[in-house]
């Protein structure tokens, strides 16, 4: 269960940091709620999942999936530049996540 957490967890992360895009700097009233209340449930979740997670595992894994899904959104709705040298370390960045997750106690 506390995977699941962290997964969705993960997910609002993404969704806070796309948000926060949107928001142009919480200029906008409904994109920065939505912002605000993506960061509330995104920490929630990570607490949760922290009760039984080791620290370092769940801080890392749920870095990474905001990192990575904020990659990734960021070139489709966004038109960020999509190059190898990115490509290649969000890769690396996804192994990382990998590793950690087969590693976990």
């Amino acid at each position: 269960m506390a995977w699941i957490l962290l997964l969705l967890a993960g997910c609002f992360e993404v969704a806070w940091a796309v948000g926060l895009k949107y928001s142009h700097g919480f200029s906008r009233l409904w994109p920065s709620i939505l912002t605000i209340i993506g960061m509330v449930a995104s920490v929630w979740l990570l607490a949760l999942a922290m009760r039984t997670l080791p620290l370092g595992t769940a801080y890392a894994i749920w870095t990474g999936i905001g990192a990575i899904g904020s990659f990734v959104l960021g070139i489709m709705l966004f038109g960020e530049a999509l190059s190898a040298a990115r490509l290649g370390s969000a890769v690396l960045i996804f192994a990382g996540l990998i590793g950690l997750k087969l590693s976990a106690a």
